[in-house]
């Protein structure tokens, strides 16, 4: 059964059920990721025993963040949408990644998903030998990504496919906001001298980005370019503790086959389409120990970029 015939069973009081929003989950989700973030942060700054000991959980909570952002631009996390713009907005900020922007390049992503033609992340290959695969966890292109594309936008008006005309200049305002933000940081830092936020913000965000990138790649590499989000997408099954860091974002088939499902109720749905998952993967360790040996064999057919 392919996610449309999925969806189409579904009663009325199912659907009603899976796409009911709250406030309280991603409250209390938020208030735990971020109470985390603040608690290591004053562990590294006050120079606790072991402070370096911290920056790696720092940078690997900071950078899950990504996928807060990622429920957030698709106002699913709260029922408030305030709520889902405002903490969008702080989330972007940490992950230099600006909302308005990601969330043109995601829906992209949403309407082409595996589209090897129109979809916004196939914008480059992804790794097809040990060298590309090695270079892609360390992040080194998704930064230049994120900070070339922050200040290109800033200058002028983005001419990326993914971004309307009629969110052309909202685009570049909101990267010169954003530009002016960290500007506005560096500046007091220098001024007061303090190495503060390259202790408990860059240099964790630096260490923990092969986490999410481990993590990010596992989302749809090697699944077929079809349309069905059974088969493109991939769901993997892991703990309790990667779920929740990741706000149920590892249930990806699910989210992808039904997007205005929160973040809380990927559980119930992936309860009941499991069996219906085409691509499903025990655990992130087994989905790297196989890349791994594939692309050092160079067994992986490379993805070509989108045009």
């Amino acid at each position: 059964m392919d996610h449309r015939s999925f969806l189409a069973e579904l009663s009325a009081d199912q659907r009603r059920a899976l796409c009911d929003q709250s406030d309280g989950p991603a409250l209390r989700h938020m208030a735990l990721h971020l109470g985390l973030v603040v608690g290591l942060s004053v562990w590294i700054a006050t120079g606790q025993p072991l402070w370096w000991l911290a920056i790696l959980p720092q940078g690997i909570l900071l950078v899950f963040l990504f996928t807060a952002l990622h429920e957030l631009i698709h106002r699913t996390a709260f029922a408030t949408d305030r709520l889902n713009d405002g903490f969008a907005a702080f989330c972007a900020f940490v992950v230099l990644l600006p909302p308005r922007l990601f969330r043109y390049f995601h829906m992209a992503h949403h309407r082409f998903t595996h589209d090897p033609e129109n979809d916004p992340e196939l914008r480059s290959e992804k790794p097809s030998d040990l060298r590309s695969y090695l270079i892609y966890l360390s992040g080194i292109t998704d930064w230049k990504w994120r900070i070339s594309t922050l200040l290109r936008n800033a200058s002028a008006e983005s001419d990326a496919a993914y971004v309307p005309p009629r969110g052309k200049k909202a685009v570049l305002r909101e990267a010169r906001i954003y530009l002016a933000g960290y500007a506005i940081l560096l500046a007091v830092s220098v001024a007061a001298d303090s190495a503060l936020l390259f202790w408990i913000w860059l240099l964790p965000l630096l260490i923990g980005n092969p986490f999410l990138r481990g993590y990010l790649l596992a989302e749809h590499s090697r699944c077929p370019h079809v349309a069905d989000m059974f088969q493109n997408t991939r769901t993997t099954l892991t703990n309790r503790i990667v779920r929740w860091l990741a706000w149920n974002m590892p249930y990806h088939a699910e989210h992808h086959a039904y997007p205005a499902v929160p973040f809380h109720r990927l559980p119930e749905l992936h309860a009941i389409c499991r069996e219906h998952l085409g691509a499903k993967q025990d655990g992130y360790v087994a989905f790297h120990a196989e890349y791994a040996a594939d692309a050092a064999r160079k067994k992986i057919a490379p993805t070509a970029p989108a045009t």
